[in-house]
């Protein structure tokens, strides 16, 4: 079960299909846009809080629809989901679900996912959901809820980090993960696992739904 997020971020990927995504996006009180995001956003009836980034995705008539909830950053270092996550960051929310930054092209999905270790430090909770799963980042040793069989993969994105866990069909033990796959397609064999960490080892945790 996903606790209820007050800030919602939309990005421009696979819009969600399914129940639970659309469920938490029309339940948050705040919905913020990557500007590629707004045609999905209008067409499932959903009006944006507010739209960033730098408008090279968004059409003109939606720039007059929406003039007063524009925020334009320029900042060509920086993706649409990183303005608009920072933007809810300055906007003070300290929990934020963000949709639609899988699927499409495959770098945007590979980029979007790695950037929420750096995302993870901004906020209490921040969470990426698909139709198909759940990814968290974690900074340090972290329990998480499960259930029996759920599907779940690791990816140490310090490979020099030393991981073990418990609750875990293979566990692992204080071992370094230094290629994405050698922690992935593993089990939780009941309603939690816990995630020990060495210091300064980010992983995110995928859980399927």
């Amino acid at each position: 079960m996903i606790a209820p997020y007050n800030c919602v971020v939309v990005a421009n990927g696979t819009f969600p299909q399914t129940a639970l995504p659309l469920r938490l996006l029309r339940e948050a009180s705040v919905v913020i846009a990557c500007d590629g995001a707004v045609q999905a956003l209008h067409d499932a009836g959903i009006t944006p809080t507010a739209i960033v980034g730098d408008l090279d995705s968004i059409q003109p008539r939606f720039r007059e629809l929406y003039a007063g909830r524009i925020h334009i950053v320029e900042d060509q270092e920086i993706n649409d989901l990183t303005k608009s996550v920072r933007f809810a960051c300055q906007s003070g929310e300290k929990e934020v679900l963000i949709l639609g930054a899988t699927g499409l092209r495959e770098d945007h999905t590979l980029g979007n996912i790695s950037l929420l270790a750096d995302y993870a430090s901004l906020f209490d909770r921040v969470e990426m959901l698909s139709d198909y799963g759940i990814f968290t980042p974690i900074r340090q040793t972290t329990t998480l809820d499960s259930h029996p069989g759920q599907q779940v993969s690791l990816f140490s994105l310090s490979p020099c980090g030393r991981i073990t866990t418990s609750g875990l069909r293979w566990p692992i033990n204080d071992r370094q993960l230094t290629a994405w796959w050698q922690g992935t397609l593993n089990e939780a064999t009941g309603d939690s696992f816990t995630i020990t960490l060495s210091p300064g080892s980010p992983v995110l945790v995928y859980r399927t739904l």
